[in-house]
């Protein structure tokens, strides 16, 4: 054995450490297993999800993998909340803050037991960036596996997914279907264990993990409810103990370059904006610098190639069974979109891992090719202007416009604005503006998804601009721009403009602007003051600590 992974040995050598001995003896080591290297295995799984109630069966798997490479091998817990569920309620202002609350529990357990390495394995879309934000804080030898995707619903022959339920509102709401047939559409969406079928938050995050070479080739595609998931999770086991051998720390891979990779891998895939806060804070986490510009960079030049959900025809099983992320990657690759030389969880570089991966599947229809792209450029935009002075995030994909100007239409809430779309009093060439949902302010950037749900089934998701300094769901698709920074509650120019104010999106150009003068917006803030933050609990504490969506809001960002 090597060095480098007799740590717990030189720690249990000394007699003073019977006690510690003793404990861990309780729970099952023997004297073999004192001098073994100790990994953690960060479990995510939980009932509440369907997206994690598998995680258990796959962290027994990635423990077996551990500790037949070697290792001595604990499970541990964290939580996770369930955006699917709590979308449209006050529980959606818990997930972004449980993405950092996941990241603080990973590193408490971790750093207070003393691992030796960890293996972390997410589901849902804030634990999968919970993961890979204590994965770089912590810089132990770690390998995240993804718990895959979901297989998708049918009916009628027809694939549907969670985003289907929520369109089906507004179509019920529409009259353009009955409650008899949005109530099919309920019991068919979700068929089993898996996170959300589409290029929605988890399969993005995913994507962008293994871009980045921090999962094993393939994590991100294979499905929830297969052997080839079970068996990617005792490989990462495996993984973690070999990276121990060579020493190789999540932060000789986490490199700028990396971030490119995952950048791209997004872009050509048309994930969901919430990656760009989530590799934001995994980059704060890593100490690399990666900003909105390094995003505007690569958008302008990574081809859109995926005809995926939601603004596409298929799922994360149909990429799967074409040759997955992994085939995509080896495409951009021999491109020139990724740079090859980045180290991964394999010991190996990108390149030498995609040397060995198979191409797309001949006649596929998943994938376009670069030449052929659905958009020339990426589908996820960053404005900025007098209405974002730090910035702003649009996803394009699918839409038959790039430019609005319009009327505000300004509400202070989600609810309100909502029973506002459906009593049919937001009309085609307004811009809805929903304020006040930031990080601090929301607290928690709560997701919309029900409301871009609700507009698109209505028919209005080409002709009605919907802005707000929250988030979208990796499920949300229209004229929607979210991450509005800075948000409304710190004053930002958000909380001063008011109804009938004319406001033009220009996605081309990249503009968010409002034809408000510098001079009116201070007359305004004379008369404005914040509303007050939450005084007690996580929230409240979360609404104090947050940073910017600008910054990935994450709460550990000290300016000096």
């Amino acid at each position: 054995m090597t060095k480098d992974l007799r740590i717990k040995s030189q720690v249990f050598s000394d007699e003073k450490r019977a006690p510690n001995r003793a404990m861990l003896r309780a729970v099952g080591f023997t004297d073999e297993d004192f001098l073994k290297p100790q990994v953690g295995i960060a479990s995510t799984w939980s009932e509440v999800t369907p997206c994690n109630i598998h995680i258990n069966e796959l962290a027994v798997r990635a423990k077996q993998g551990a500790k037949e490479a070697g290792a001595a091998p604990l499970i541990f817990n964290t939580i996770t909340v369930s955006d699917g569920i709590s979308m449209g309620t006050e529980g959606m202002r818990y997930s972004l803050p449980s993405r950092d609350l996941i990241a603080d529990s990973i590193e408490t357990v971790v750093g207070g037991e003393s691992l030796d390495g960890f293996v972390a394995i997410g589901g849902c879309d804030k634990n999968m960036p919970g993961c890979m934000m204590a994965i770089a804080r912590m810089n132990l030898p770690s390998v995240f596996v993804y718990g895959g995707t979901i297989k998708p619903g049918k009916l009628e022959g027809k694939d549907l997914d969670i985003v289907s339920v929520f369109e089906g509102v507004g179509q019920y709401n529409s009259g353009a279907i009955d409650s008899q047939e949005l109530t099919k559409i309920e019991c068919h969406a979700c068929p089993g264990a898996g996170s959300c079928g589409g290029m929605y938050t988890a399969n993005t995050m995913a994507s962008a993990i293994e871009a980045l070479g921090m999962s094993l080739p393939g994590s991100s595609s294979n499905p929830a409810e297969t052997d080839e998931k079970r068996n990617d999770c005792f490989d990462a086991g495996q993984a973690v103990y070999h990276l121990l051998e060579k020493n190789i720390r999540p932060r000789d891979i986490l490199t700028k370059e990396a971030f490119e990779n995952a950048i791209t891998v997004v872009m050509a895939l048309g994930g969901s904006t919430n990656a760009i806060l989530h590799l934001m804070a995994i980059a704060h986490s890593a100490d690399v610098d990666l900003s909105l510009e390094d995003f505007n960079k690569l958008q302008k030049k990574v081809p859109h190639i995926a005809d995926l959900k939601p603004s596409g025809k298929y799922v994360m099983q149909d990429l799967h069974d074409v040759g997955g992320v992994t085939a995509v990657m080896k495409l951009l690759l021999k491109e020139g979109y990724l740079h090859g030389d980045c180290l991964t969880v394999t010991g190996k570089t990108l390149a030498e891992n995609l040397a060995e991966a198979e191409d797309l599947k001949e006649g596929q229809k998943v994938i376009l090719p670069l030449d052929q792209p659905l958009r020339a450029n990426g589908p996820l935009v960053v404005l900025k202007g007098n209405l974002a002075p730090e910035g702003a995030v649009a996803k394009v994909s699918g839409l038959k416009v790039t430019r609005i100007t319009g009327p505000a239409k300004v509400f202070d809430d989600e609810e309100s604005a909502t029973k506002a779309i459906l009593a049919d009093e937001i009309v085609e060439g307004d811009v809805v503006v929903i304020r006040y949902e930031g990080p601090k302010g929301g607290p928690g950037m709560p997701e919309m998804l029900s409301i871009t749900g609700i507009l698109v089934g209505k028919g209005l998701g080409d002709t009605v601009a919907l802005l707000t300094d929250g988030r979208f769901s990796g499920g949300s698709h229209g004229f929607v721009i979210g991450h509005i920074a800075p948000e409304a509650q710190v004053g930002g120019p958000i909380a001063l403009i008011q109804n009938g104010d004319i406001v033009t999106i220009n996605s081309e150009e990249q503009i968010l602007n409002v034809e408000v003068s510098d001079e009116e917006f201070e007359e305004r803030r004379k008369s404005w003051t914040p509303p007050p933050l939450l005084e007690r609990g996580y929230l409240a504490k979360y609404s104090r600590l947050v940073s910017s969506a600008s910054k990935g809001a994450v709460t550990d960002y000290f300016e000096e």
